[in-house]
């Protein structure tokens, strides 16, 4: 099975290093992509957005052979819902990593800020203390050593979906921050954070309790939990 894996803000392909070679050990092909203007730090980063970087996994998902696998962290989530909207016949299964699909119309994070068009990972007194959660000094260290700035536009550009098919990818959420059991109260309160997520009509939860960056703080267990997602398939 081919596994694409979409890094979350701030994080090229390499961020899950730690991560695919459980899946590789399992004889899945895993392409870890590094979306444009994520190159490095020195990076020409004008004039990309949204659609640049779902383009660029719709590109990838069209050069697989068969029906891939998604994994989208973070704001990857969103890419990865609107790949799944521009080839829902490509796409086997959807594995959100404390992530979920953005709607039609919604921005992936539009109060994050800018600098001359580009994010910067901001200082981590500005996270809160779920998101850190397992991070300790020395990965936060590494974090920021690895970390390269947001295109502005990607975070704060409309999701444009098109396609209802969409909601018939089968998904697989992995809840770090927030547990399963609080996801689904949301839905059942009709809480707009999980509106597209509560459209879909398979759906699969599974509990890994960690900050908002698993594939750093429990990457193993990460890599189990989207290697049994994949194996669904």
């Amino acid at each position: 099975m081919d596994v694409i894996m979409i890094p979350g803000f701030w994080l090229d392909g390499s961020s899950w290093g730690e991560v695919a070679p459980v899946l590789q050990q399992a004889r899945h092909r895993v392409r870890a992509l590094t979306l444009p203007g994520l190159e490095s730090a020195d990076a020409d980063r004008g004039g990309i957005r949204l659609r640049d970087h779902v383009d660029a996994v719709v590109a990838a998902v069209d050069e697989a052979d068969e029906p891939v696998v998604l994994v989208g962290h973070s704001g990857g989530g969103a890419i990865a819902h609107a790949v799944v909207d521009a080839r829902p016949d490509r796409v086997a299964r959807v594995v959100y990593v404390d992530a979920g699909p953005l709607g039609d119309g919604q921005a992936i994070n539009d109060e994050l800020p800018a600098v001359d068009g580009e994010i910067p990972l901001p200082d981590w007194s500005e996270f809160d203390e779920q998101d850190l959660r397992d991070l300790d000094d020395e990965l936060r260290q590494a974090f920021r050593a690895r970390a390269v700035p947001q295109p502005h536009a990607v975070a704060s550009d409309p999701q444009v979906l098109t396609d209802e098919r969409r909601y018939d990818v089968p998904v697989t959420i992995i809840a770090c921050e927030f547990p399963s059991e609080l996801l689904r109260e949301w839905i059942g309160q009709g809480h707009p954070y999980v509106a597209e997520l509560a459209a879909i009509r398979d759906v699969e939860y599974v509990d890994l309790p960690t900050g908002h960056w698993p594939q750093f703080t429990k990457p193993v267990q990460l890599g189990q939990a989207i290697l049994a997602a994949v194996d669904r398939v």
